[in-house]
């Protein structure tokens, strides 16, 4: 399969190409966690404009599911390449013999690397003429190429305004008169080390990568109906080793970042506190546990394997208040940092009330309840929507950045990267003396 790719400098990512208008297409996908690696393989049907989800332009249809437990990979860091290809060459496996097909690439999603956003904008004159296509298309290139730092590579470049003597929320300025055409353009950006590593652990599985798509981007996809992405929310995605923060309005993706605390610190505080296995901890967190501690007895009782020799030594007999005092700080640290995050993008009046939690840490007893109280906002669990071929347990918040990335190609040309310049760009610009000549020329001869 051909690959588009996106240079920076001597560095390259792959993109997206546009996707069929009359043909179904295969895609896969690899969601690569700290806990575990999920790959989709689903056919991508082209469907009619439907009032339901309005911007999907393809129907998905799932065909083969694999997920294997996470191994050699840390916070989505590459930190043994032997295993993390192995754990990644048996995930795929399963899901190419569920759909009886051998797949070649893969849409992969990014967690690591320290995502960062930045926001790039430019303005062009047009001196009260018409706008036309290629000063939009000038327009976006001078926005996308805000400049990024040393290390980091260009994930996502999403034009989220343009505007005509300052009047913003224009759809589409082509045909519409001003003097000054302005663009704003969502710049995602992540370190290139692991980037790079996660990549070689795929190549080594004799598979490629045809797009890197951030983890708050593929969750939010999947998770906000339209009217959240247009008013404005926060899709917040607590996976096991990190938890990352999407931030969309007028149904564009403004805004993301990531804390370092996840469903596996938990975990950890469990079998530290309880001196119990860590196996053991994410078997008492998932079945009994909880992070509303007032809601319990202390007469409410588990029995777990303590540490050691679990032969030798006797169970021993656990409240479920104890349990749930133990989560409930961790909790309230990850929502904390989170709702300072929110503050620091200086996009919160933009979300309002309006936050959904996803992913498989998300499912915990009284976290939506915990995230409100520290939060101080409306908080709902989000599941993946809109896709065919999944059982009910693979509808869950585990899934949502699986599903996002098989519909992450029907809005990747949402996106506009910065081309190389061109000396048309110059030779036949109108708003330049030297463009002026070269049309001249150009309709005369």
């Amino acid at each position: 399969m051909s690959l588009n790719p996106f240079k920076t400098g001597n560095k390259a990512l792959p993109r997206m190409r546009a996707l069929p208008g009359r043909r179904t297409r295969i895609v896969s996908v690899l969601d690569v966690g700290t806990t575990k690696i999920t790959c989709l393989i689903a056919k991508l049907k082209p469907r009619a404009d439907s009032e339901v989800l309005p911007n999907r332009t393809h129907q998905v249809e799932v065909v083969g599911i694999g997920y294997q437990r996470s191994r050699g990979i840390k916070s989505g860091v590459v930190v043994d390449l032997e295993a993390a290809e192995k754990s990644i060459r048996y995930c795929v496996d399963a899901a190419e013999r569920m759909a009886g097909l051998t797949i070649e690439s893969l849409i992969v999603s990014v967690t690591a690397g320290r995502l960062k956003s930045l926001r790039g904008h430019a303005e062009r004159q047009v001196d009260g003429e018409a706008v036309s296509a290629g000063d939009v298309k000038r327009v976006l290139n001078g926005a996308a190429r805000a400049p990024i730092d040393r290390g980091r590579l260009l994930l996502h470049s999403v034009p989220f305004d343009m505007a005509l003597d300052g009047e913003g929320n224009l759809e589409n300025p082509v045909g519409m008169v001003g003097r000054v055409l302005g663009a704003d353009v969502h710049l995602l950006s992540a370190e290139e080390t692991p980037l790079r590593n996660l990549e070689a652990a795929i190549n080594r599985a004799q598979l490629v990568v045809e797009a890197f798509v951030a983890t708050p981007f593929a969750s939010g996809l999947a998770t906000l109906v339209d009217d959240e992405a247009e008013m404005g929310s926060a899709c917040i995605d607590m996976g096991g080793g990190s938890t990352t923060i999407g931030i969309f309005q007028n149904g564009r993706f403004v805004y993301a970042d990531s804390v370092a605390l996840g469903g596996h610190h938990i975990t950890m505080d469990l079998a530290r506190g309880l001196s119990i296995r860590p196996e053991h901890a994410e078997r008492l967190k998932v079945m009994h546990g909880s992070a509303m501690s007032e809601m319990l007895e202390d007469s409410d009782t588990i029995e777990v394997a303590p540490l050691g020799d679990e032969e030798a030594d006797a169970p021993i007999n656990v409240a479920r208040s104890l349990v749930a005092r133990i989560i409930r700080p961790r909790v309230e640290e990850t929502f904390e940092l989170i709702r300072d995050r929110l503050a620091a993008s200086g996009l919160g009046h933009v979300i309002g009330k309006r936050v959904v939690l996803t992913g498989g840490a998300s499912q915990l007893a009284g976290l939506q309840g915990a995230a409100r109280s520290v939060m101080q906002r409306n908080v709902r669990l989000g599941r993946p929507l809109g896709v065919a071929g999944l059982s009910t347990a693979n509808k869950s918040p585990a899934f949502a950045t699986s599903v996002g990335l098989l519909i992450y190609p029907q809005v990747s040309t949402m996106e506009h990267f910065a081309e190389g310049f061109s000396a048309a760009d110059m030779v036949f610009d109108e708003r330049t003396p030297v463009g002026r000549v070269g049309n001249w020329f150009r309709r005369s001869f």
